[in-house]
């Protein structure tokens, strides 16, 4: 299954699916709580306990105790004086949360209250403003919200009077607000469980691979080459973690013919120092002996000679195989081309010079003057050579007390071009032509205490040349030497070879 389609799936499990659930669990809970307030107050019309106007759950609550009254207001209006049943009534309201007042010629005679609600008198109707068929009651607005139900009649003995049912209704009854709390419960259970789903998921999926890719990318920073990376995954980090183990297994065979390769240089150096030592004394011992006068005879000297010509021959090959071994030819090299960005590349060759360069008390500047997009076609490893092998052989001839190299990293139209300046003792006008070629050295006594093989620069006119490049030097003597060398774009190889195609 591929990123995208995952990533799909996991908006719905966070979005659609926790809402659908959500509204699964309110219908329930909201149709239970319904059915157990209609059965609870005996209830048969359809009550809807969310709804904004509350008036209309109160108002069916007590809709049975207003006909109830309205029944012994029509038989026995003097009741309503009776304390034991004016209680008795006012109990069963207060199970609806409601109470009882009784009005008699304006005054209250009784509050089932129990106190009296500061305005709530005042704002009573007054006797036969309400049509004595009406079912309903009327909503009194002030600090407390009421729904006041009225009743008026007359006593036996001519006073009038009025019975109301008050229900106060300013939050919502037990019933809604136990319901309100289940539903954010379940709210949250159904959020928790979808979360804890998706975060399992999400971690098999997409989090495991990239642990087990972690820890392979740590396995080989450490040297570590001889790890399986077993992922099996088709989609987008499944291919990552096998693109990952090939370049691993690429990069053990790579490693494996390296160490190899240094193996078989060391030998080859060693096998040819040693061979250059044998004719080299064979020909300072008849040397001597033709000095010394020990080949007097002709056919003495002769022999001398030809044996001196045969070990000089002998040399000649074996210096011939180590010339052999020291070209960089392009089927000696590995080149792995790639694009490269030159920017980042630059960059993380320069910080890795730059911390042997800060222990030898040497300084180095970098400058980057292209843009972060541009890229070249090149193989990383055998520029990184380069890079090292310029700086390797200007950090050999620092005489300044405070060491300065600089890299300098310019757009030149078509082409990238790197500049590397130190504050060495620089080359005369005399050498620096001859600087690239190898073995070449300047000069017997800056050498001799220097060492090195003399073939270093050539190596990178070599590489910078199979690149597709150019190399070249400027130097003033006691001040410096600057290295330059240039890269085509990437982007302008692919233009140029499209206008060639039309």
């Amino acid at each position: 299954m591929k990123i995208k389609t995952r990533l799909a799936m996991a908006f719905l499990a966070v979005t659609v699916l926790p809402m659908a659930l959500i509204y699964l669990a309110f219908w329930g809970l909201s149709h239970y709580q319904i059915n157990s307030f209609k059965k609870a107050y005996g209830l048969s019309e359809q009550v809807d306990l969310l709804s904004t106007n509350s008036v209309q759950v109160f108002n069916r609550l007590t809709r049975d105790s207003q006909v109830e009254i309205r029944k012994i207001i029509q038989t026995d209006p003097d009741k309503f004086t009776d304390r034991e049943f004016l209680d008795a009534v006012n109990k069963k309201l207060a199970g609806k949360y409601a109470y009882l007042l009784v009005r008699r010629d304006g005054q209250i005679v009784y509050n089932g209250m129990g106190e009296q609600e500061e305005g709530l008198y005042d704002r009573l109707p007054a006797y036969g403003d309400i049509d004595g068929s009406f079912e309903g009651g009327i909503y009194l607005d002030g600090e407390t919200q009421h729904l006041v139900k009225q009743e008026d009649f007359q006593f036996s003995d001519g006073a009038t009077g009025s019975v109301f049912i008050v229900s106060g209704f300013g939050d919502f009854v037990p019933e809604v607000k136990s319901m309100m709390v289940e539903i954010v419960l379940a709210g949250i259970l159904i959020l928790l469980l979808v979360g804890a789903a998706l975060i399992g998921w999400v971690y098999k999926s997409l989090l495991q691979p990239l642990s087990q890719l972690q820890k392979a990318t740590h396995e080989i920073k450490n040297g570590n080459l001889d790890f399986a990376l077993d992922v099996d995954y088709d989609d987008e980090i499944g291919q990552l973690c096998q693109d990952f183990e090939e370049m691993r297994i690429r990069l053990k065979e790579s490693t494996e013919e390296k160490v190899q390769y240094d193996k078989e240089s060391k030998e080859l150096i060693s096998n040819i120092s040693h061979d250059l030592k044998t004719p080299i004394t064979a020909i300072k011992g008849y040397v001597e002996g033709i000095m010394d006068g020990v080949a007097a005879s002709p056919e003495k000297l002769d022999k001398y000679i030809r044996t001196i010509y045969n070990k000089a021959n002998d040399m000649d090959r074996l210096i011939d195989e180590l010339t052999f071994y020291s070209k960089i030819d392009s089927h000696k090299i590995p080149y792995t081309f790639s694009k490269i960005n030159v920017a980042s590349y630059f960059k993380d060759c320069v910080e890795e010079v730059g911390l042997d360069l800060d222990a030898n008390n040497i300084e180095l500047g970098y400058f980057n003057y292209v843009d972060e997009d541009v890229v070249v076609i090149a193989d990383a490893e055998q520029m990184k050579r380069v890079i090292n092998n310029i700086i390797s052989n200007s950090v050999k001839y620092l005489d300044k007390k405070k060491g300065l190299i600089n890299i300098r990293i310019k757009d030149v139209g078509d082409f990238i071009q790197v500049e590397i300046e130190d504050n060495g003792r620089g080359i005369g006008a005399k050498d620096l032509p001859n600087i690239f070629d190898r073995f070449y050295r300047t000069d017997s006594s800056r050498n001799s205490s220097k060492g090195g093989s003399g073939i270093g620069l050539s190596i990178v006119r070599k590489i910078i040349e199979d690149h597709g490049g150019k190399i070249w030097a400027t130097s003033k003597v006691g001040i410096g030497t600057e290295i330059h060398f240039v890269l085509r774009k990437y982007q302008e190889v692919i233009r140029d070879e499209e206008n060639t195609d039309h």
